[in-house]
């Protein structure tokens, strides 16, 4: 790892933590191993602002772009051989693709919401997720109880069974403390990237088929995909100085199906036209508006700006983000209204659309709350359509006729 690079990512450890055990459930750090389980810490402006000049978000936005810089003009499907310690991680991910398979979605067709076998499946890891990073070579057992909560937080919320960009940071996140544990090194950026998080990506698609995940915030409006912001980030680095794809090439349905397989972002744009149909610009305006910038370097350079404002910068996503010894917190601690919920809470801290939860802070401009109105799966609007049309016919594959957007 550069100098640089390696300091950035390095420089946010438990000696940064808040000591002190406040009321409102600040975990105080075990003396004896340094390491605690990460708490929920920003509810207010002032406090994002806080975070935005602290060396945690520095170093969050370093990883980002020394992987983001790793995979230019790489390819998934190169041929690479992969570390020890990746190969566990993915032998980890195909864990999680098992359990899922393990637990079908419950008979739930009155609903076109989250199915509640997801709960069951959200259970299962947590529960295995200690013997899962056992399995990971380098990694102290010490670290695994603080390690772990970001690994199960990245599959999407139990309560609200929903799935937004700020599960997918945490999944960010739990690479990013693996390394900062030494289990990995910078020789594996590309593979973490091409091989470990395409795979996480993969992963979570079934998830978000088999339980219908619904797009967290109400509108999936921190995704570009109603769940996913990375895949196009990377993607986007990937195709940067590509010889014939251009990014209006997104508009092209043999470009896409052709070189989908070697490239995230135009994988995700045949994700995204498997479950809807019509144009992009009706379903997925903003990635059609990106489509007309003439490179990806640009493409790309626009979307980590965006990813720092739209992901890291908003507080209906960040007050979700955990801070324990590894990610530490370095600002002011909140002030918790009496009677609100605790951080265990689904809703702690928040603003909604319905009702008040006691949150301070939360309400914005624009989608000011993060949980809102329920909006269904494009995966179960599919469903319920292909219902309508064949009486008794379920989802089952890629011959599935798409249906309009709704």
């Amino acid at each position: 790892m550069s100098e640089s690079t390696h300091k950035l990512v390095h420089s946010t450890t438990s000696t940064e933590a808040s000591d002190t055990d406040t009321a409102n459930g600040a975990a105080q750090r075990p003396a004896e191993t340094g390491f605690f389980p990460p708490r929920k810490v920003i509810l207010t402006k002032e406090q994002l602002e806080a975070f935005q000049q602290s060396k945690t978000h520095e170093a969050i936005v370093s990883y980002i772009t020394a992987l983001n810089e790793c995979v230019v003009s790489v390819k998934l499907t190169d041929e690479r051989a992969v570390s020890p310690a990746v190969q566990s991680v993915l032998d980890i991910l195909e864990r999680i693709a098992e359990t899922a398979r393990s637990i079908p979605p419950v008979d739930n067709k009155a609903s076109r919401f989250g199915n509640p076998a997801f709960r069951t499946f959200y259970d299962k890891v947590s529960e295995i997720a200690p013997e899962l990073h056992r399995t990971i070579p380098g990694l102290p057992e010490a670290a695994i109880p603080e390690v772990s909560v970001y690994f199960d937080e990245a599959w999407g919320n139990r309560t609200r069974i929903d799935y937004g960009s700020g599960m997918e940071l945490n999944f960010l996140c739990w690479m990013m403390c693996l390394e900062k544990l030494g289990v990995f090194n910078e020789s594996d950026h590309v593979s973490l990237v091409v091989k470990v998080f395409w795979r996480y990506i993969e992963v979570m698609r079934v998830l978000q088929s088999t339980y219908w995940l619904e797009p967290a915030g109400s509108h999936g409006v921190w995704g570009l995909d109603d769940y996913h912001f990375l895949p196009f980030l990377w993607g986007a680095a990937q195709l940067r100085g590509h010889k014939y794809i251009r990014p209006k090439s997104i508009h092209d349905s043999d470009t896409v199906e052709e070189f989908s397989k070697h490239y995230m972002y135009l994988a995700c744009i045949r994700f995204i036209n498997s479950v809807k149909t019509a144009s992009l610009r009706w379903h997925s305006p903003m990635l059609d508006d990106i489509s007309a910038v003439k490179t990806w370097d640009k493409v790309n350079s626009g979307l980590l700006k965006m990813f720092l404002a739209e992901v890291l910068g908003k507080l209906p996503v960040m007050q979700h983000f955990l801070f324990g010894s590894l990610l530490a917190w370095d600002g002011p601690l909140p002030e918790v209204p009496p009677g609100s919920p605790t951080q265990d809470d689904a809703h702690w801290g928040h603003a909604h659309a319905m009702g008040d939860f006691g949150g301070v802070g939360q309400r914005e401009n624009g989608w000011g709350d993060c949980c809102g109105i329920p909006v269904p799966s494009a995966f179960a609007a599919k469903e319920a359509e292909e219902r309508r049309r064949m009486p008794g016919a379920v989802l089952s594959g890629p011959g599935i006729r798409p249906v309009p957007f709704d």
